[in-house]
């Protein structure tokens, strides 16, 4: 089983910065992607933030040139630094892992419990 847990979220005013760290722990054989989703009250969950296992990357129009997605791949860690942070990117931030757990198969896809990111003046 492969358990994700996030952190790094708070309380930030506009035009401020945070950076979200999410841990996978668990067997993982091999990492095909990560994805950073949001989610703000009455609204569906949108993808952020995603970078492949070769290091494509990829960004929602809201947020590029604000936020950046990294990894390190040895720590089985994937962050969110989030620059320039706007009232509209108040939200809940998941993130989401799809992974490998054997030699075979295809993968699957993991999930955080959550992170509030609230930004506020």
């Amino acid at each position: 089983q492969v358990e994700l847990v996030e952190s790094g979220g708070g309380l930030v005013q506009p035009g401020g910065s945070l950076r979200l760290s999410c841990v996978a722990s668990g067997t993982i054989f091999s990492i095909n992607y990560w994805d950073w989703y949001r989610q703000a009250p009455g609204n569906q969950r949108e993808l952020v933030a995603s970078i492949a296992s070769g290091g494509s990357t990829f960004y929602a129009d809201s947020v590029k040139g604000r936020f950046t997605i990294s990894r390190d791949n040895a720590k089985n860690t994937v962050y969110l630094q989030m620059s320039s942070l706007k009232l509209e990117d108040t939200a809940a931030y998941y993130c989401n892992l799809n992974c490998k757990v054997k030699s075979w198969g295809s993968g699957y896809d993991y999930w955080g419990q959550g992170t509030q990111v609230t930004v506020s003046s």
